[in-house]
């Protein structure tokens, strides 16, 4: 219990201290607009209805729904690569040789990169944002799921073979549960980075979305709104985050042990 309680003061602490920090800054910095004035900003436009801000002036409710719905996609593209390929490459030798070059020279291109390359093919459309955040997104869950492979302790194998698994319950009933706090980090870093760069190509050239939205502030000069978006942006992070963990308790409960939550 007391381990549970220390679990929420401390990053309640720690937004309070943020939140101080700012309003701090903001007494210095005329054009930055406090954390009171931002969230009364953004709370009467998020309650106001539609038709009275005009059809195109959408919210931060509708833009967040749709940067999520992409967020989404690309994660789970992502992640249904990578996690697959980095089983292969953890458990093949023959596979690590001759496709570790290439995934070291793939790895560092930073997905910004090839937003010229998405607008060149597709336009300002779904599929430039999905080109953007897939190869990106791809690499963390690769990695670690590779490394949390390659990292399951031979005396597993020894179990397995003790009890004459198949490969196939080998895999699921032990090399799976033993790899999973590395594939779970892999995909909490994958999923961070589709939120960031599904903004950053909202910000480059589509009407929709978060990223959208923060441009279109900063444009029409209104800060307070403009933050209320990157703070959203925030939030949302946060949110998936957790969900990402809760999923992965209650998908393998031994998950909680492994990682030495309480």
């Amino acid at each position: 219990m007391r381990a549970r309680i220390t679990s929420i003061v401390l990053p309640a602490i720690g937004v309070l201290c943020l939140g101080l920090f700012w309003t701090l800054l903001a007494l210095n910095l005329k054009d930055l607009p406090s954390p009171l004035k931002t969230w009364q900003e953004s709370k009467i436009y998020i309650l106001q209805p539609l038709e009275k801000r005009g059809e195109m002036d959408q919210g931060i409710l509708l833009l967040a729904y749709y940067s999520l719905f992409r967020v989404g996609k690309g994660f789970l593209l992502g992640a249904l690569m990578g996690t697959p390929l980095g089983f292969l490459l953890g458990l093949s030798a023959t596979a690590r040789r001759y496709s570790l070059a290439s995934i070291e020279v793939l790895r560092p291109m930073p997905g910004v990169a090839f937003a010229p390359v998405g607008l060149l093919l597709f336009g300002f459309s779904l599929k430039t944002e999905m080109v953007v955040t897939i190869l990106p997104v791809l690499w963390p869950v690769l990695v670690n799921t590779m490394g949390g492979v390659t990292g399951v302790h031979q005396r597993l194998y020894d179990v397995g073979r003790t009890f004459r698994l198949s490969r196939k319950d080998t895999i699921l009933r032990i090399i799976l549960p033993a790899a999973m706090p590395p594939i779970v980090v892999g995909a909490r870093i994958s999923l961070g980075l589709a939120l960031v760069l599904a903004v950053v190509a909202e910000m480059v050239g589509n009407p929709e979305g978060l990223g959208y939205g923060i441009v279109r502030e900063q444009q029409a000069l209104r800060p307070d709104l403009m933050f209320a978006y990157i703070v959203t942006v925030g939030f949302i992070g946060i949110v998936l985050n957790a969900a990402m963990l809760a999923l992965a308790e209650a998908l393998f409960p031994s998950f909680r042990q492994l990682r030495g939550a309480p």
